[in-house]
Parts: structure tokens; sequence; C-alpha cells
């Protein structure tokens, strides 16, 4: 079984440059991840493992979607780092 987020996996997860990129391009909407690579100028297989970074905190969610797999913001990863300001 995962173990759940910590407040300082949220924040080693978007200390990233991309990582913290991949979230903007996702504030709008779901993408797959080859759109996330072009905007990014990096490679498919780099931009997984962002994404799979991302996923494991709980800040990202994958779905299915035909032969896709569309990933979108998922705010309840910030969950430790808001129970961590409020203190």
């Amino acid at each position: 079984m995962a173990r759940a987020a910590t407040t300082s996996d949220a924040f080693n997860a978007v200390a990233e440059p991309q990582r913290r990129r991949i979230l903007a391009l996702l504030k709008g909407r779901e993408r797959p991840v080859n759109e996330l690579a072009r905007a990014l100028r990096i490679t498919q297989p780099r931009t997984s493992k962002h994404l799979r970074v991302l996923r494991e905190v709980g800040l990202v969610r994958v779905r299915e979607a035909g032969q896709q797999r569309l990933y979108g913001l998922d705010a309840r990863g910030l969950q430790p780092v808001h129970e961590w300001v409020i203190g």
C-alpha cells in the first residue's frame, strides 16, 4: 500500500521547475503526455517521469480516455502543505 504524501514530499515535487510548468499547463484542462512534452520541449519519457512524481504526491491525477491517458490537477495533494501552513 502506498504511503500518504507528506509536506516535504509536496515541496520536493514542486521544487523542480519542469514540474511547476506541468502544474501550470494543467491548470486550465486535462492534457495527454505528448501535448505536455511538446509544450515543455522535453522528451515524452522525461515528461512521464515528472508526471509520475507529481502523481505519487497526489498533485496530478490520470484517467483513461480511449487510447490516451489524460493528466489533470488534483488539489488534494496540497492538503499536507495546507495543514502545515495553518498548523
